[in-house]
């Protein structure tokens, strides 16, 4: 793969001049226990107000080599490094970390890896403190940042009321009140509902819009975030710079070479690149909605094109949002006036549902609805009061943890949560060896799965040293690995690249298509067309639609309502007239194109 414009510093100023902020040269770090380094190469410099978005597909080294830009590594995190980073002049590797936190505010990708008061104030607060600046100074900037990421009413309450959502917009706002000149964010809204996406982004937008602030940041919802960013970054497999440029430069130039490589890609532009394919003149590639149906309503239809697969959902299908709660003659998953509480809150208020064998459900909702709690209060993750939740027939309030994961398969928001073993195969023989499975059967199934998620050659690592995405797939990894009848999943592709993606969203499908019940939250609205039969919207702790998904997705004023948003292509081709056959479109899977694209 040749970079359209190769070589950091051939795609910026010249690194002596004031605009320079970070400046990464031949960056390598090979942690403690691992075998090769990751990144294994990269260079690239960032601007005062620039925006730089670093890509590659999972295991390349982007969460790694964040680390290195405020010297967690190396002076925190074991590892060895080599070349340089340098950020507004300071060497990281001879610049203590507390030095460096004046210049480098970070988000990482778990949120709990860096909360650690008792208040959200406090919180946001800690930071400017050990700058020792005035109180004055300190509490302005606390009460700014908590108001920007929508907190400042929940100022006092403990970090540990807040949802996965909520906590991410903590960590968003310890970042902002630091002030610092150089903001590096990894996978910061992963765990935010549309809503909160929007406006994170609009927030981030609006800092770098004074030019002298900028951002390092590693990303894969690319639909989100492709109109604040000035630069993309890209490494390989092996974490070596391949591409620095413009976005036209890398996502529109070269978006085949990209989707090849695993990089995640806009939805419309997956979308265009099927289009184009199918012999629809497409030019330039567009990048989001807008642009797509743009471009679809100048373009004319290529003479072969066909009807795609889907056909458009009527009007009056929106009505079944409100029908009753769908039930089986024999549910699978009987919930009945559910109340699940954390401490003095209830969170989930009397809620009823079933699930029949074989469904493939996706549970969405806005951050703090309760979405996670309905998933975990299912799984018996977390305490159920007897009678509320029966699943294949057994009370799961009153069944035993063996008997319970031998029936459902729970995969947590954080992977690290779930980690008990020191090597990657022990963590996935752990639940075989606890049902008394022969060692031979244990190896096999072990070694299977080893495989079909692609970590093979890390068998014998520590799972806390595995890439992001390689330990989602090891949480995955865990609860397939039994053959439970249902599996629960709470945002399954949060860390993984777009190959590894779509291959644990196609193990899911035939997993389903075999059988297995599959419940699955999330805040990917595209993931959940793509792959739900059914969509059950959670607000405030209650139901508030439970339906087919295409439904459910017709029926904007719900959807809005409940804090989300519309899927990337259900926003390009909704009521698209001048080409009527993609109108009902709401699938990269319906798109009229050759089997061979993209």
């Amino acid at each position: 793969m040749t970079s359209a414009v190769f070589g950091a510093d051939a795609a910026a100023p010249d690194a002596r001049t004031p605009a320079v902020l970070l400046r990464v040269r031949d960056l390598g770090i090979r942690h403690d226990g691992a075998d090769a380094e990751a990144p294994a190469g990269a260079s690239f410099v960032v601007n005062r107000g620039e925006v730089v978005l670093l890509l590659g597909p999972s295991g390349a080294g982007k969460s790694t080599l964040a680390l290195a830009l405020n010297g967690l590594i190396p002076h925190a995190v074991p590892a060895t490094m080599r070349g340089l980073v340098e950020v507004d002049g300071l060497d990281t590797a001879t610049t203590a970390v507390s030095v460096l936190s004046e210049r480098v505010g970070m988000v990482f990708q778990d949120p709990d890896a860096q909360l650690v008061t008792g208040t959200l104030l406090d919180e946001v607060a800690f930071g400017p403190e050990n700058l020792r600046l005035p109180v004055a100074e300190v509490l302005a900037r606390a009460e700014e940042a908590l108001r920007r990421v929508g907190l400042w009413e929940r100022r006092h309450e403990n970090p540990d009321r807040l949802s996965g959502g909520g906590r991410q917009r903590l960590a968003i706002a310890c970042a902002l009140a630091m002030g610092s000149p150089l903001l590096v964010l990894d996978e910061p809204t992963a765990n935010l509902d549309p809503q909160g996406v929007e406006e994170a982004y609009a927030t981030l937008g609006e800092l770098v819009a004074a030019g002298d602030r900028a951002i390092v940041l590693v990303e894969h919802n690319l639909d989100a975030v492709v109109g604040i960013v000035d630069r993309v970054v890209v490494l390989d497999r092996a974490g070596r710079t391949v591409a620095d440029g413009t976005v036209d430069d890398v996502l529109r130039s070269r978006a085949a070479e990209l989707h090849e490589m695993g990089v995640w890609l806009p939805v419309s532009t997956l979308a265009a690149m099927r289009l184009r394919a199918a012999g629809w003149a497409l030019e330039p590639l567009p990048l989001d909605p807008t642009e797509l149906r743009s471009a679809l309503d100048a373009a004319p239809a290529p003479a072969a094109a066909s009807a795609p697969a889907s056909s458009p959902v009527p009007p009056s299908a929106a009505a079944a949002v409100s029908a009753a709660v769908p039930t089986a003659e024999t549910p699978l998953i009987r919930v009945r006036g559910l109340r699940t509480r954390r401490g003095r809150r209830e969170i989930l208020h009397g809620v009823d549902l079933d699930v029949a064998a074989g469904d493939f459900v996706a549970i969405v909702g806005a951050n703090g609805a309760g979405k996670t709690t309905l998933l975990q209060s299912i799984a018996g993750v977390v305490p159920v009061a007897r009678g509320q939740v029966l699943l294949d027939g057994i009370d799961v309030a009153r069944s035993d943890p063996r008997e319970l994961s031998r029936r459902i398969g729970f995969v947590f928001q954080n992977p690290e949560h779930q980690f008990i073993a020191h090597t990657v195969f022990d963590e996935l023989a752990h639940g075989l060896r606890r049902q008394g499975l022969a060692e031979n059967e244990v190896r096999e199934r072990t070694v299977d799965v080893l495989r079909r998620f692609d970590l093979d050659d890390k068998a014998d690592v520590h799972p806390f040293l595995l890439s992001g995405g390689q330990k989602r797939r090891l949480s995955v990894g865990t609860a397939l690995v039994a053959g439970a009848p249902v599996l629960a999943l709470d945002e399954p592709t949060f860390g993984q690249d777009r190959a590894r993606a779509d291959e644990l969203m196609g193990l899911l499908e035939g997993l389903n298509a075999d059988g297995t019940t599959i419940l699955v939250v999330t805040h990917d609205m595209q993931l959940v067309t793509e792959h739900a039969h059914r969509t059950i919207i959670v607000g405030d702790g209650r139901v508030v639609a439970d339906a087919a998904t295409t439904a459910v997705f017709a029926d904007d004023a719900l959807v809005r309502a409940a804090g989300l948003r519309q899927p990337p292509l259900r926003r390009a081709f909704a009521g698209m007239t001048r080409h009527p056959a993609l109108a009902g479109v709401t699938r990269l899977a319906d798109l009229p194109a050759p089997e061979t694209a993209p």
